[in-house]
This record gives C-alpha cells, sequence and structure tokens, in this order.
C-alpha cells in the first residue's frame, strides 16, 4: 500500500458497527451453536429443550431487532453518496433475506410440529447466513 494513508474510524462508526456485529454474533452464531446443543439438551429430559429455546429467545429476539435497527442506521450512513447498482441489488437482497429470517424464526417458535419446526429453523437459519454474507460483501 504505498502512498496510502490507512486510518481509524470514527467512534460513531465503531459504535454501529460494533453493535450490528455483536448482534448478529448472538441471532446467526447463537443459531447455530443451538442447532449443534439441542440434540444434547433433549437428554436432560422433558421439557429441557422448551427452557433453554425460551432463554435464547429472550436473548435473540432483542439481537434481531438491534440488527434491524442498526442496519438501518448502516444504509444511512453510507446512502449519501452515488450507490452502485449491484450494491443496491446486493442490499436489497440481503433485506429479503433478513425478513426470510425473521419470518422462518417467528414461525418456528409458534409451530406445533416437531416437522415444522424444524423446517422453519432451516428457513430462519438460511436466511440469516445469506444475510451475514451479503453483509460482509455490503462492506466493500
Amino acid at each position: 500500500m504505498t502512498g496510502a494513508t490507512v486510518s481509524l474510524a470514527g467512534w460513531l462508526t465503531i459504535v454501529r458497527l460494533s453493535l450490528h456485529v455483536l448482534a448478529a454474533t448472538i441471532w446467526v452464531g447463537g443459531t447455530l451453536v443451538l442447532a449443534g446443543l439441542i440434540p444434547t439438551v433433549r437428554e436432560l429430559g422433558d421439557g429441557a429443550t422448551l427452557k433453554v429455546a425460551r432463554a435464547f429467545g429472550r436473548m435473540s429476539w432483542p439481537a434481531f431487532w438491534t440488527l434491524v435497527a442498526t442496519g438501518i442506521w448502516n444504509y444511512l450512513a453510507v446512502a449519501h453518496g452515488t450507490i452502485a447498482a449491484s450494491w443496491m441489488i446486493a442490499f436489497s437482497v440481503k433485506m429479503i433475506c433478513v425478513l426470510v429470517a425473521g419470518y422462518g424464526a417467528y414461525r418456528h417458535t409458534r409451530a406445533t410440529s416437531a416437522s415444522a419446526r424444524g423446517m422453519y429453523a432451516g428457513v430462519s437459519a438460511l436466511g440469516s447466513i445469506l444475510a451475514l454474507v451479503l453483509g460482509v460483501a455490503l462492506a466493500g
């Protein structure tokens, strides 16, 4: 990097992006960790899975809404200049993935059969992972 000056982000950018990444860590990372733990949790007896799921929900839903809020904040922080069409397409697809993830998670919590819970968990996980990957792409 000859001739280029690299500097730190401003404090507001650091706060905005740190909150977004922390919330994504809880929402996406927690979902994947929980998926790996559920078989073991089931062995703990009746009701254990529901207790763990509810405890996760108390952390994951605030993280989801933090992602939405900081995502809007992120968009407003970059939407003041010329934005490439490819960026806008990726952003739009990411927003669809966020909606799919939230819808899948909500329906997962309301499902009455194991197969429906599994299907909606998969929908939510896939939407979440795709939103995360597109978020990395949007960071440029």
